[in-house]
Formats: C-alpha cells, sequence, structure tokens
C-alpha cells in the first residue's frame, strides 16, 4: 500500500527510490492499517498463501517470503505446527523489516534488506517462496518473477497473493465505492501521510488481471500454475513450481 509515480514520469530507479521512501514513512501504523482497512481479512488471506505453499514436503527447508514488509507472511509460515526450517524475510524498506522484528522467533525468521528485483541470493538456494502485495509494486512485474524463479529450487513452489477487482457487477460498485473514497480517508487520517493510501486503488485497476498475470508466470517458466479467487474477488491467490 504506498504511493510510486508513473513509470512514464520517472526513471525505474527514481520510482523504486520514491516507493521504498513511502514504505519508510508509513511503516509505524502499515500494520494496524492492512488490518482495519481489511477488516481483518487480510490475516486469513496470508493463512490460504502458507496453506498454498507446499511447505509439508520441505518442514525442514529454506523459504522466501518476498517483498515480505513486517513479515507477516513470515511469521505466518514459521507459527506452524511441524515447521522446523527458516524463513528469510527480504524487503527493500529496512524499517519495514525492523518493525516486524519478534513476530516469530529469531533462529525461524531472518530479515534481509533486499529488492526483489536483485535478490542477494544465490541460483536455486529456497526451497519455496511467497508474496503478498508485493510484486504490484514492482517497477517490472517479469524481472521480479524471474528473479524469483532464479532463486528456487527445482520443484519448488512460488506462492502470489494480491489485490484484484471482483467480477460481479453489484459487488464491484461497492468495492470501488470503499477502495476509491473510504480507503483514501481512512488512510491519510490514521498514517498521518497526505498521499500514500491514494495509490492502492489506482495501483489495482492498472495491475494485470489474474488470467494474464497467470499467463504472466507461465511465461517465466513456472510450471502447474493457477489461481484462486478470495473473498469474492477482492484478491487473488496464484502459485507456480518451478
Amino acid at each position: 500500500m504506498t504511493l510510486a509515480p508513473p513509470a512514464s514520469q520517472t526513471g525505474h530507479s527514481d520510482q523504486r527510490r520514491f516507493v521504498r521512501e513511502m514504505f519508510t514513512a508509513i511503516a509505524p501504523r502499515y500494520d494496524f492499517l492492512n488490518h482495519v482497512l481489511s477488516l481483518g481479512i487480510d490475516r486469513r488471506w496470508r493463512r490460504a498463501a502458507v496453506d498454498r505453499l507446499g511447505w509439508e514436503a520441505r518442514p525442514d527447508g529454506l523459504y522466501l517470503d518476498a517483498c515480505a514488509g513486517t513479515l507477516d507472511l513470515a511469521a505466518e509460515l514459521a507459527r506452524r505446527r511441524g515447521f522446523t526450517g527458516r524463513v528469510v524475510g527480504a524487503d527493500f524498506s529496512a524499517r519495514m523489516l525492523k518493525l516486524g522484528a519478534g513476530k516469530a522467533r529469531a533462529d525461524a525468521v531472518r530479515a534481509a534488506a533486499a529488492d526483489t528485483l536483485e535478490l542477494p541470493f544465490r541460483d536455486g538456494c529456497f526451497d519455496g517462496a511467497m508474496v503478498a502485495f508485493g510484486v504490484r509494486n514492482l517497477t517490472d512485474l517479469d524481472a521480479g518473477l524471474s528473479e524469483l524463479w532464479r532463486v528456487l529450487t527445482p520443484g519448488a513452489r512460488l506462492v502470489v497473493l494480491e489485490f484484484t477487482t471482483p467480477a460481479w457487477a453489484p459487488f464491484r460498485a461497492l468495492y470501488h465505492f470503499y477502495f476509491r473514497r473510504l480507503l483514501p480517508l481512512i488512510g491519510r487520517a490514521v498514517s498521518g501521510h497526505p498521499t500514500a493510501y491514494a495509490y492502492l486503488p489506482a495501483s489495482v485497476s492498472t495491475f494485470p488481471a489474474p488470467e494474464e498475470l497467470l499467463e504472466r508466470l507461465r511465461a517465466t517458466g513456472f510450471r502447474d500454475s493457477g489461481y484462486s479467487l478470495l473473498t469474492g474477488g477482492i484478491a487473488a491467490l496464484h502459485w507456480g513450481t518451478r
């Protein structure tokens, strides 16, 4: 949930810096606003993402939470009964990662200040990877998907949780009213930032629809891929195997 200028108005490096600064600015209220603005449903979505990861095949493995923010998704995996592995939470906002410390055992979750477009990890080192509400903010979506493919071991799964737009017209109208009118007002009032939460509905409207994102996963090289819609199509959960 960050504000980023259109790529046409600035170079990719400027845009990435802008997004990083925005995350840093809203970090102290980020968790609270996520839960309030989603009416707590975001917790259920993250549980669904971890359920889809297939970590049970390698409970002692090494997993990546990319665009990790305050490490909610990493902590969800680390707290699962039977999980004995480690999760690396990577995000380019060090402040976000710092505020997420303590959500899970320190020996189970490690933070790494890193950009998903340039992950500082060797090829094929992770047994699975997850991204929650992060790929939408990448300046180059296909490059980000390629990086995630690169760091996965063959047979490992990627799970992507992201917002989308409901298809059913009556629900879509209600969704747009909340997303475009109420959410920015609440976000601005609570975060104290004048524009940060105005970006969320705009970015969702320009992000690839679920079918297109699925095709881009397949074009990257992910197999056995698919997606499911959550909560009437407010969010979509995609997956694919390297």
